[in-house]
């Protein structure tokens, strides 16, 4: 591949650090059907100093999706020191990522089952210039997230959720963070631009600018059918000054750490990102075991420091119990895994 060859198959997950890791994904299994695993994993995150105080520190990590589709959670939490958590409440525009998207079939039942399940609900149900129907929710975590409508599914099943539809992330320009995000990493299509508007979470309203950006097409891939359509949401506030919500803390701190895409063609990315003028800023090189699966994982910044994840995926577990796994190097990154296969990650399926 040349580095216009790369490609990007959608958004595999979103970091959460968490305080405690049974107690948080358990309400995530339940809120958001977030309950297949698919790497459980205790190690040091060596690679990761330069965003950790220059000290190794070691982590408990599982990474667990929603077999309906869209991106999972990959839920972090630290095991040598004390999270620390953002001072003060994360507002609409604040600097990172601020919201994550949930996909629904239906906005009025999903807002029912969440406050049944404790969440704090921030607003009414919003209408959006796409036709879309969402809500915001605060969980017990002071993380949030917008329950959006989604026509874009891998299965069907019991939950009212399917997995990460996308993030919403703040920005100092909007202008200037497009070049990031619909050049290098492949949120190519506008959905819908709005140069005024107006979003209040607790109370104060938040003027903005903000931009939805959508991969456009089938997700390539061989997950790429399971991740589903994607979208970044980017917000500029136009009055007042945003807090950088990971100021002063460490990756892995408490809330959302990073955005992490699917890629294959990990060094075609490199090579444009940098002449683009992101270069990266964490690199695994070659391949990097995760547990039971392993892979090729890299980071960058955009413009305002909002860490961006890329992993090459080489080998996932299927099922643990009888040392199934895919290996995913050898085969044609333009293609889907067949359905069957993908839909058998579900064996390792926690059940509460």
């Amino acid at each position: 591949m040349d580095e216009n060859r790369y490609q990007l198959n959608g958004i595999q997950q979103v970091g959460i650090g968490v305080e405690d890791l049974e107690t948080s994904w358990k309400w995530y299994r339940k809120a958001f059907g977030m309950d297949v695993p698919i790497f459980q994993d205790k190690a040091e995150a060596r690679l990761m100093k330069s965003y950790t105080g220059d000290e190794v520190h070691s982590r408990h990590a599982v990474l667990a999706m929603n077999m309906q589709g869209g991106g999972g959670f990959e839920i972090w939490q630290f095991t040598s020191r004390e999270p620390q958590p953002f001072f003060g409440t994360v507002t609409w525009g604040d600097l990172g990522i601020f919201a994550v998207k949930i996909r629904t079939r239906d906005v009025r039942k999903s807002r029912e089952w969440l406050k049944e399940c404790g969440a704090n609900l921030l607003t009414p149900i919003l209408m959006h210039p796409d036709g879309t129907r969402s809500f915001f929710i605060r969980d017990p975590f002071s993380n949030v997230f917008e329950i959006r409508e989604s026509d874009s599914w891998f299965g069907s099943g019991k939950h009212l959720h399917g997995g990460v539809m996308g993030v919403c992330i703040g920005v100092r320009d909007l202008a200037h963070s497009l070049s990031l995000y619909q050049k290098v990493l492949g949120f190519e299509k506008s959905v819908y631009q709005e140069e005024e508007f107006s979003q209040a979470w607790g109370g104060n309203d938040v003027v903005s600018r903000r931009c939805l950006l959508s991969m456009s097409g089938k997700n390539p891939g061989a997950f790429g059918a399971l991740l589903c359509t994607a979208q970044i949401e980017l917000v500029q506030m136009l009055h007042g000054t945003p807090k950088k919500i990971f100021e002063d803390r460490f990756w892995g701190d408490l809330g959302f750490i990073h955005c992490c895409l699917d890629v294959n063609g990990m060094h075609d990315l490199k090579t444009k990102a940098s002449h683009a003028g992101y270069p990266f800023t964490v690199d695994s090189e070659y391949s990097f075991d995760m547990g039971k699966a392993s892979g090729h994982f890299c980071y960058l910044e955009d413009a305002d420091g909002t860490l961006i994840e890329m992993v090459e995926t080489h080998k996932v577990p299927i099922f643990e119990k009888f040392n199934w796994y895919l290996q995913l190097k050898s085969r044609n990154p333009k293609k889907n895994l067949p359905v069957f296969l993908v839909k058998m990650l579900a064996l390792n399926r926690v059940k509460d």
